[in-house]
């Protein structure tokens, strides 16, 4: 990932522990949250994806700990999808190439092109897990 694509949250492994302290379900609604801001990268990245079949795609799921938002790709039914977004060469004799981009063509630009919007939903989720929690956000 280059460096404009990495949002760091400081104080959110803390934060997940104070919750857990007040309630041990808390620290779910965090997961909960961060699913949500995966879910927006999903949605604007999806589209961006090529379709024959559409599995591609639809392969997009989040995955998300407390303490990170993730975004598993591929799998069983696209396991070419690190070759559609990356490229390299793959095939009989590797015989099929696609120019290979360090960053990627759908996911991490999505991501750098929607980092602002990104940050804002982030930042909702994790207000909203707080004041569900009980505690005063000012």
């Amino acid at each position: 990932m280059t460096d404009g694509t990495v949002l760091q949250v400081a104080g959110l492994k803390e934060f997940g522990r104070a919750l857990g302290k007040l309630d041990s379900s808390l620290p779910k609604g965090l997961r909960v949250a961060m699913n949500g801001c995966a879910d927006f990268l999903i949605g604007k990245t999806v589209p961006l994806i090529p379709r024959r079949t559409g599995a591609a795609a639809s392969s997009l799921r989040a995955r998300s700990t407390r303490g990170a938002v993730r975004i598993a790709v591929g799998g069983r039914a696209a396991p070419y999808y690190p070759w559609l977004d990356f490229g390299g060469r793959t095939g009989i004799n590797r015989s099929v190439n696609r120019p290979f981009y360090k960053e990627g063509r759908y996911l991490y630009p999505t991501l750098r092109q929607h980092q602002s919007d990104f940050a804002e939903i982030m930042e909702r989720a994790l207000l909203g897990v707080a004041e569900t929690a009980g505690l005063d956000v000012t």
